[in-house]
């Protein structure tokens, strides 16, 4: 079984993703594995010259820095200034279809600011739509550097520590399948099995994700040039923009870590 679910997901991550489930993680108790898998590979809209890509300082939370390659553009950019904060919207080339998806950073104004970012983000619920830029502006300095994640977790006790509990007890999952244990056994979730990939450079965005598991305001900036700097811990999402739908979210604290 376990060769079977990483199989699936190596090949619908395009590779990204090789195994989800490890040795061990399914027993001879386990009666149903789920499994889940998204890939994204997109273009950016205007992509960066790689022949401007130069190294700088990227200061992380511990007070030193490392070398980071920076992509850089002299071209307009989707910026909205807020109150402790910057968003840049980089968006996509469009597909066939009408989805028009965008890359959004959100980049805290000091160094350390990114944790108060991330809680307010979560204590809003129409945070992203009240804060994302709508049109572009003449950009001063402007660094984003190249980056490239890769995380796993178990996440059975992060639910269970949001209040998720119902199903890691039992909670009405039996229906899911024809028939339950002759014994009336019910089926419950034992573990939940998250991995993540992304990766942004010049040319644009590569990101896959798959799950296991077995049963304050802002005003628009009168700011002739704005200056867009993304060389400190920061946060990304990537958004399917006419529905809002978002894909993937997640952290960067060191661009070079993996």
């Amino acid at each position: 079984m376990i060769q079977q679910v990483n199989s699936w997901v190596e090949k619908e991550t395009r590779g990204l993703i090789k195994e989800i489930l490890s040795a061990g993680s399914v027993d001879s108790e386990t009666r149903l594995v789920l499994a889940n898998a998204l890939y994204f590979k997109g273009a950016w809209k205007d992509e960066f010259d790689k022949s401007d890509t130069k190294d700088y300082d990227f200061h992380l939370t511990s007070g030193s820095s490392v070398k980071v390659p920076f992509m850089t553009s002299y071209k307009r950019q989707f910026i909205r200034v807020c109150d402790g904060f910057k968003v840049l919207g980089l968006p996509y080339k469009q597909g066939e279809d009408n989805r028009r998806f965008s890359m959004y950073f959100f980049l805290p104004d000091s160094n350390d600011g990114l944790s108060a970012l991330v809680e307010k983000m979560g204590s809003e619920s129409v945070f992203l739509e009240n804060h994302l830029p709508k049109s572009a502006v003449t950009v001063g300095d402007f660094r984003i550097p190249r980056f490239k994640i890769s995380y796993g977790v178990e996440a059975s006790n992060v639910l269970k520590e949001l209040g998720v509990t119902l199903p890691f007890s039992g909670g009405e999952l039996t229906e899911m399948v024809d028939s339950a244990d002759d014994d009336g056994e019910k089926l419950y979730v034992s573990s939940i099995f998250h991995k993540a990939f992304i990766e942004v450079n010049e040319e644009g965005t590569e990101a896959a994700a798959a799950t296991a598991f077995g049963l304050s305001g802002c005003s628009w900036s009168m700011q002739s040039i704005i200056d867009f700097v993304a060389d400190h811990p920061f946060l990304f999402v990537v958004r399917e923009d006419m529905t809002g739908t978002l894909l993937f979210i997640g952290q960067v604290l060191n661009p070079l870590a993996r």
